[in-house]
């Protein structure tokens, strides 16, 4: 069955490429979520003036990967006891983020990371409230740009894992 979560890990940029390897996952889509203006473009986000975090939406297959399965990959790139960094990248819009749309979803991720972090994790763990795709430059820019920057060891990924 279709199914859709929303992460932020940082720059969107590596947090998609990695996603998009995975076995099970049909498409990833980079874009701003949970701010507090409609239809933000890069220029205002990058300021951390509008609420947003730069954000991926995964549409996966649950019968071939699960929401576990995509938040054990969640944590091998992230830094959970980081507040509002990642990386280089620094700022309230490369916070880390499991957003959801299904309440179980919100309550299984919540479990998770209560399970799998030491108290004081600074993943947000939040309902969806508003997603906007970013610009089109924005999606799959690793792919189009193979020398770009990435915070992320997109080689964490193990062979049986990849598409």
């Amino acid at each position: 069955m279709k199914k859709t979560i929303y992460l932020a890990g940082g720059c969107f940029w590596g947090v998609q490429e990695y996603y998009s390897r995975l076995k099970g996952v049909l498409e990833v889509t980079a874009g701003y979520c949970n701010g507090t203006t409609a239809f933000p473009k890069y220029e205002e986000v990058k300021t951390g003036t509008t609420g947003h975090a730069e954000t991926v939406k995964i549409d996966y297959d649950d019968s071939l990967i699960s929401l576990e399965d995509l938040l054990n990959h969640y944590l091998r790139f992230v830094d959970p006891y980081s507040l509002n960094k990642q990386g280089e990248d620094e700022g309230s819009q490369y916070r880390t983020g499991i957003y959801y749309v299904d309440l179980l979803d919100g309550i299984n991720a919540r479990t998770y990371l209560d399970e799998h972090l030491e108290k004081g994790y600074k993943i947000e763990v939040s309902k969806m409230c508003n997603f906007f795709k970013a610009e089109e430059y924005h999606q799959n820019y690793l792919k189009k740009n193979v020398n770009g920057y990435c915070h992320i060891n997109l080689n964490l990924i193990k062979k049986g894992e990849q598409k």
